[in-house]
C-alpha cells in the first residue's frame, strides 16, 4: 500500500489506476463508474488544461515554439506526441509543464466527488506526483504484444513509432512491481468485468473499515 498525502478516516480512500498506454484503463475505469464508483481521470484533466485560452497552452507555445498550435489556436497533438515520444528531454520539459497541473485539478476533483472509495486514473502513475495522492495501486496488465496491435488499430502510424511510445513509459515489470492490485485485460472483456466485481467488492469492504 503506499503513502497517502492529507488522507483522514473521513476521506473516501483513492485508488491510483494506471496501466501502459492501449492497455484498456479507460475500458475498465467506465466498469467502475457503472457500479457507481466516482473515477477521476487524467487524461480528461490533461485535455482539459491545454484548451486555448489555458496558461498551460501559453507555456507550451512559449516551450516549444508556434509549430505545437494549429492555426484554430488548439493544441497540435499529433506533432507533440512525435516530439516527446522521439525526444526524451522534450518529454520530461512537458511532464514538468503538466504534472502540476494536472496534480492540482485530480486532488480538486477527488476533494469534491466524495464516495467510499474513488478511482484515480492516472496513465502514468509510476512517474507521476499523484502517486504520493492514492492509497492503493491498480494496474491495468496486458501482454505487450497486445498493446502493439491495439495502437496499431488506432492512430499510431508504423510499429516503429508503437513501439517508441512504450519504450517512453514505465515497463510492464515496473508497474507491476508497485502494485497492490492487477486486473489482467487481454480481451476477454467479461473476465475484466467479473476482476472490476471482485474489486469492487474487496475496495468496498476495505473503505468501510479505514
Amino acid at each position: 500500500m503506499t503513502t497517502t498525502e492529507g488522507n483522514t478516516a473521513s476521506t473516501p480512500m483513492r485508488v491510483g489506476l494506471t496501466g501502459g498506454i492501449a492497455s484498456g484503463k479507460s475500458a475498465i475505469a467506465e466498469m467502475f463508474a457503472a457500479l457507481g464508483v466516482a473515477v477521476i481521470d487524467t487524461d480528461i484533466i490533461a485535455r482539459e488544461v491545454v484548451q486555448p485560452g489555458e496558461p498551460v497552452l501559453d507555456e507550451i507555445r512559449a516551450t516549444f515554439g508556434d509549430q505545437m498550435i494549429l492555426a484554430s489556436g488548439k493544441l497540435d497533438r499529433s506533432t507533440m506526441r512525435q516530439l516527446v515520444f522521439a525526444d526524451t528531454p522534450a518529454r520530461e520539459k512537458l511532464e514538468a509543464i503538466l504534472h502540476p497541473r494536472i496534480r492540482e485539478s485530480a486532488v480538486q476533483q477527488a476533494a469534491a466527488a466524495g464516495g467510499e472509495y474513488q478511482l484515480i486514473v492516472v496513465p502514468l502513475l509510476a512517474e507521476s506526483p499523484i502517486r504520493d495522492f492514492v492509497d492503493r495501486i491498480l494496474v491495468v496488465d496486458c501482454p505487450e504484444d497486445v498493446q502493439i496491435q491495439r495502437l496499431l488499430a488506432r492512430d499510431t502510424e508504423s510499429e516503429e513509432q508503437a513501439r517508441r511510445i512504450l519504450a517512453a513509459q514505465a515497463s510492464r515489470e515496473q508497474r507491476l512491481a508497485i502494485a497492490d492490485d492487477v486486473i489482467l485485460n487481454d480481451g476477454d472483456l467479461e473476465q475484466a468485468r467479473a476482476q472490476v466485481g471482485a474489486l469492487h467488492a474487496a475496495y468496498t469492504d476495505l473503505a468501510r473499515q479505514r
